[in-house]
């Protein structure tokens, strides 16, 4: 057979050798999530590993989490095709760490228990509460998923040259298969462990690139970007200026603002992160955790520039765009060019790995808020045991399984990190606002709450329904129409401040203040760690 890269390279790749090196990757990582998942016997095994790993061991599991389709292949394909920035998605991500250590990371770690509405509610009302934290983890949780799964159908259909929309579909629904299988079995623990194994891998391959990359160019870095430019020409950009992207027009530059301000306040609030605090025994754990986290994850993105720009001097954006993702294939062909099959079958593989510790640390976070928030707290009052709170998640993990498939399908050609901004915009204006005045604010109640999160999640789902990113454009969800009145593609300059004015007012003008013995409880709760959760429940 002969795939896309044959038609770019003159060489066929072998679809035998590719496929050997994904199915060992599969293999392995399967027999770990059987082995571990024999522990599994409590809803605090089945969601936070039994709090059994260490803050190191933590924060390659949150690097791992952390770094997915949109960094491996989505930032890699942004610097490649548009330059400089392209780049500012890596910034972005990287800086927004900062704002998870310094004012959420430990405080969320003592204060809840398996999900983020554990904090919300504690010492607001806790049904509504619960409810719309559960309805914002479920929605940012899907949006980031069909990010994922897009790259899944880029990436195993790069693997073997499949161009079809009907086969990019078929990649997608066996992905979204493994990973319903995976959270099935191995829950928390099982998800931990391929988190780091992959995070590893993901960080070592792209380093060792890396270097190749740089050999070629004798570790001349000027050189490599110049040849870049050069590269770059033949699309009519100059990858070393900004605007290729952002900043042609007034709108474009309000819109890089937005997307900014989404990437920097959306990693503090996104729940698949917040819940991994929860896996570690203590606050300094979890203090531990983001230290080691920020280090792995900006070295990887000081690879992803050496990345993008080698793509781009060695690939070149038109030979990128027109390969089956598009964008998403730069770090494939890259590795394909280096190395021939035998790198691409292995950046593969990595890569893969990338998408399904991700999809599934996303499907337990999605599964555990439903089971734990609405069906164990909001349904049943607190009136369950253990056993059937596991069951409930298990059956949400097929429902979130498929919704991610078909919506993957659907969002295929969308670049992948592009939609993960959209995420991290959901996330900072449904979650963030709630998070810290919770935290920080004693006066904030349950009505400042329930407006904040919910006006919030409807204000930048309505903006992102009727922007660009719906209709309008080719690269739109739905090409063939057009509804876009908002003119920005990412609503975060505008939902953001939204739900922090929308939560000031509501506790402003709620008559009901929340229980002043709760929030000192939770006030010292939160700084010291007493009445955290112990180590291990038997």
């Amino acid at each position: 057979m002969t795939g896309i890269l044959a038609a770019t390279s003159g060489e066929n790749v072998n679809p035998i050798l590719n496929m050997a090196i994904f199915g060992v990757f599969v293999a392995v990582s399967f027999g770990i999530v059987l082995r571990v998942s024999r522990g599994n016997r409590t809803a605090a095994d089945y969601y936070a590993g039994g709090r059994s790993f260490t803050g190191g061991q933590n924060g390659l599991a949150i690097s791992g989490d952390y770094l997915g389709a949109a960094s491996l292949m989505g930032v890699v394909g942004a610097i490649a095709v548009y330059g400089y920035d392209g780049f500012l998605y890596s910034i972005g991500f990287l800086v927004a760490w900062l704002v998870a250590l310094l004012l959420v990371a430990e405080l969320v770690r003592n204060a809840g228990k398996f999900t983020m509405a554990d904090v919300l509610s504690f010492r607001l009302r806790e049904r509504p509460v619960r409810t719309a934290a559960a309805l914002g983890t479920l929605t940012v949780c899907f949006f980031y998923l069909l990010a994922q799964m897009a790259g899944a159908g880029a990436l195993v259909s790069l693997l073997l040259g499949i161009g079809s929309d009907l086969g990019q579909g078929l990649v997608i629904a066996v992905v979204g298969a493994l990973m319903i299988v995976y959270v099935l079995i191995g829950g928390m623990k099982g998800t931990t462990w391929v988190q780091i194994i992959k995070a590893v891998l993901l960080i070592g391959g792209a380093g060792v690139m890396s270097v190749w990359v740089l050999v070629l160019y004798g570790f001349n870095f000027s050189d490599m970007l110049g040849a870049a430019v050069v590269k770059g020409q033949e699309s009519g950009f100059n990858l070393l200026e900004p605007g290729n992207r952002y900043g042609a027009s007034g709108t474009s530059k309000v819109d890089f603002i937005s997307l900014a301000v989404a990437l920097v306040l959306g990693t503090a609030a996104l729940p698949h992160v917040l819940m991994r605090f929860y896996t570690v025994p203590t606050a300094r754990d979890a203090r531990k955790s983001v230290v080691y986290s920020i280090f792995m994850i900006g070295l990887f993105y000081v690879f992803t520039l050496v990345l993008g720009y080698g793509a781009a001097a060695i690939v070149g954006s038109k030979r990128i765009l027109a390969a089956p993702g598009g964008v998403n294939s730069a770090v494939t062909l890259l590795a394909y060019d280096l190395g021939g099959p035998l790198l691409l079958g292995f950046i593969s593989a990595v890569a893969f790995a990338t998408l399904l510790a991700v999809v599934a640390g996303l499907t337990i976070t999605a599964a555990a808020s439903f089971a734990h928030d609405v069906y164990a707290n909001v349904i049943r009052r607190g009136k369950v045991d253990s056993v059937k709170e596991v069951k409930a998640a298990r059956c949400t993990v097929i429902v979130i399984g498929v919704a991610a498939i078909i919506g993957g399908i659907a969002a295929k050609d969308q670049n992948v990190a592009f939609l993960i901004a959209l995420a991290f915009a959901i996330a900072a204006s449904a979650n963030l606002p709630t998070i810290l005045y919770s935290l920080y604010w004693k006066r904030f109640t349950t009505r400042g709450a329930l407006l904040s999160m919910y006006g919030g999640l409807g204000s930048s789902l309505l903006l992102i329904i009727i922007s660009p990113v719906a209709s309008g454009t080719p690269t739109s969800l739905l090409s063939s129409v057009n509804f876009a009145v908002f003119p920005l593609n990412n609503p975060g300059i505008v939902s953001i401040p939204l739900a922090f004015l929308l939560g000031w007012i509501g506790s402003i003008l709620d008559h009901a203040p929340a229980d002043p013995a709760k929030t000192a409880e939770m006030d010292v709760r939160s700084l010291t760690g007493i009445g955290a959760e112990p180590a291990v429940e038997h």
